[in-house]
């Protein structure tokens, strides 16, 4: 959507349409993109697709970051290209998460299969690039399987308390060695994962995220250790409540898997995009006249004054402002005066990381798994 040389002008109403959505009180105006290159041909505009004028207007902003959230705006590109992106990081980003549970004993009142379904949703600080995919046919190894016990039984100590009463993710235990019960599981190791992890990388290493929220960590492609021992990524996520003499006895098998299959490997809690708001003055208004007044008082911050006469402010930040300017709306004599748009071509994105993997490396791994697939479709053409 960024004007390029030699490639006409619009008149403008219709580059309006083309680079903006129009919110009404109701209804979003114009939400179509123009993709078609001879859309405006009897006008004497090329809408055509040019990939120098995309490299120079197309960039990508981070504004906020920290070791479970960010915050970047993409400003230039189609929002196909801004969904595939969500998409890709929700469901096509690899993580390791419990996949298999083989139930000992369980005596607490939660079922098994509810135990195990909490299990898989639980979020595992393993570095996924540690193991292969596990194939439906592929006998569990050191190479594509972490092994977990959770062995806890509840007892009243003599002062009256209990103990064990509470299941936590932090007394799921690492089973460098693998299996336990190799004949029930099938899962037998040759050398074990012991090498891959060490206790210094533990007490380095965050409790909720796999580096410091001042910098991401290493890209996953790296052969860089040792790493912190796998557990969870939070330790006080509640797996079940006992009474004394009940217990639970299992062992957990984790594997590397996408979101796509199943919502325990998507890495993000959530991942989302708005468009960049725009408030536009249609015409003069005056400060003290009473629209003025109204949209003054109603929305604090979106409006300033210069001499005598209403401007109009960054709309970024003022959420729920520009929802009580949307009900203003209704009225004829402010939607005549005040529009309220959105750039077709700027996203604000949120992304929201389950504490698996920094979002930094989270953005870096989608991007390539993009260009991945573009360059797919480029050798298939």
């Amino acid at each position: 959507m960024g004007k390029d040389k030699g490639k006409g002008k619009l008149p403008e109403h219709l580059e309006l349409r083309k680079d903006f959505v129009t919110c009404g009180d109701k209804l979003n105006y114009n939400v179509n993109t123009v993709t078609s290159a001879n859309t405006f041909n009897a006008m004497g505009y090329d809408n055509s697709w040019d990939f120098g004028a995309f490299k120079d207007s197309f960039q990508i902003v981070i504004n906020k970051m920290d070791k479970e959230v960010m915050e970047f705006d993409m400003i230039g590109c189609d929002p196909a290209i801004a969904n595939a992106l969500r998409r890709i990081l929700i469901a096509e980003v690899p993580t390791v998460a419990i996949e298999h549970v083989f139930m000992i004993n369980n005596t607490s009142i939660i079922q098994d299969e509810v135990l195990s379904h909490r299990l898989g949703l639980v979020p595992l600080l393993v570095p996924p690039h540690l193991l292969e995919p596990k194939l439906a046919e592929e006998a569990p190894s050191e190479k594509n399987t972490v092994v977990f016990k959770l062995d806890v039984t509840c007892r009243r100590k003599p002062d009256g308390s209990l103990e064990n009463d509470k299941v936590l993710t932090s007394q799921l235990e690492w089973l460098p060695g693998g299996s336990e019960l190799p004949d029930e599981t099938t899962c037998r190791f040759a050398a074990g994962q012991a090498h891959l992890f060490s206790a210094a990388a533990d007490a380095a290493a965050s409790t909720s995220a796999m580096a410091a929220a001042a910098a991401p960590p290493s890209p996953l492609g790296s052969t860089a250790g040792p790493y912190p021992r796998p557990r969870a990524v939070h330790s006080d996520i509640l797996l079940a409540k006992l009474r004394p003499g009940q217990t639970i006895q299992l062992e957990a098998h984790a594997t590397k898997g996408c979101g796509k299959e199943h919502a325990k490997w998507s890495p993000v809690a959530t991942a989302w995009y708005r468009l960049q708001p725009v408030v536009a003055l249609l015409k003069e208004v005056r400060a003290d006249s009473e629209e003025g007044k109204v949209l003054l008082e109603t929305c604090p911050g979106l409006f300033g004054v210069e001499g005598g006469l209403l401007t109009a402010n960054a709309a970024r930040g003022h959420e729920m402002v520009l929802e009580r300017l949307r009900r203003l709306l209704e009225q004829e004599r402010f939607s005549s005066c005040v529009a309220y748009r959105k750039r077709k071509d700027h996203f604000i994105f949120t992304v929201e990381s389950s504490g698996v993997l920094h979002p930094a490396e989270l953005l870096a791994q989608a991007l390539d798994i993009l260009a991945d697939k573009a360059n797919n479709l480029r050798d298939k053409l």
